[in-house]
């Protein structure tokens, strides 16, 4: 019964995020809360995908270069440290350690434009609209382009909305725009194992919402409204950073589910549809063509030698 309370408690966090992609995470958690040891089998799945995430990384350091910064965002969205990152599949990311290195690109001289490369069923919420505002305002210092490579759901979509132009690879998927937690009820099960839980508590509402008991329509609403409100933020910084109506976010964009690359842009969720280095390549022409006419013929004549 411990394990479900744990779980129960995981759960109640508001999340933007795909329920089904965090059905790994509470896999996961209930193998920790049960002291259960990996399979054989199950930790070499999940060395190889950190080998691969690695290798990513590494891949998009050497991409980095004529100027952008490649950042990646990869994986469950949480806002600190990289909590949840043992597991199959793309890992987590820390929203305080994106937020770092987002920082040390906008410092850098070398740097004149930032890709961010986001591969992200979404996450807690926590930290989400604190990000999302620092990339709003760097686009403003230097060109921030996103794209999603292949997934940027929920809270990763509701950062990568926040880029100059997002575009999505002709594989990929955005959107799930919406926040969902849950509430388990264990009162019954309690019982039929003999648990009568006593709650010593201070505070009109401390206890509001406990696994321990059937949940009251005055809870219930104060957990919708919390729900609503960080419906509410996510709603608007995607209709700031698409430029459109917090209608048009609420009655379309696939209202919580997520779109294929041709729906989404018909839905104006993206600006485009293209591959990672199609999209490199934009920016280095974009980068090139904001340059002074001298500094272009001297990067032509540069070219010229080269060949």
């Amino acid at each position: 019964m411990k394990r479900e309370i744990l779980l129960a408690e995981f759960l109640a966090t508001p999340w933007a995020m795909m329920p089904e992609r965090l059905a790994t995470a509470t896999s996961v958690l209930s193998r920790w809360s049960r002291g259960d040891v990996a399979t054989a089998s199950t930790m070499e799945q999940i060395a190889a995908d950190k080998l691969a995430r690695e290798a990513r990384r590494q891949q998009l350091s050497k991409t980095a270069g004529n100027g952008i910064a490649v950042l990646p965002l990869y994986g469950v969205i949480t806002q600190r440290g990289n909590m949840v990152d043992d597991f199959s599949g793309p890992g987590s990311v820390s929203t305080q350690l994106f937020g770092s290195a987002l920082r040390e690109a906008l410092a850098d001289p070398a740097v004149g434009s930032i890709l961010i490369d986001i591969d992200s069923p979404g996450g807690s919420v926590y930290g989400i609209a604190e990000l999302a505002d620092e990339i709003s305002a760097a686009k403003s210092q230097k060109p921030v382009v996103a794209i999603a490579n292949s997934l940027a759901a929920s809270a990763a979509y509701w950062l990568g909305a926040q880029a100059s132009e997002l575009y999505v690879t002709p594989g990929g998927e955005v959107g799930s725009i919406g926040v969902w937690q849950a509430h388990f009820d264990y009162s019954e099960a309690m019982a039929a194992e003999g648990v009568t839980p006593t709650l010593i508590s201070a505070g009109k509402f401390k206890v509001e919402g406990n696994p321990y008991a059937p949940l009251d329509e005055e809870a219930k609403a104060f957990l919708q409204s919390r729900t609503d409100d960080y419906y509410a933020s996510f709603t608007k910084a995607i209709a700031k950073g698409r430029g459109v109506p917090i209608s048009q976010v609420r009655e379309g964009m696939g209202q919580g589910r997520v779109l294929g690359a041709d729906a989404a842009l018909a839905q104006n969720m993206v600006d485009g549809i293209s591959t990672f280095f199609d999209v490199i390549k934009k920016m280095q022409r974009d980068a090139k063509s904001s340059l002074p006419k001298a500094s272009r013929l001297a990067i032509a004549r540069r070219e010229l030698e080269v060949l």
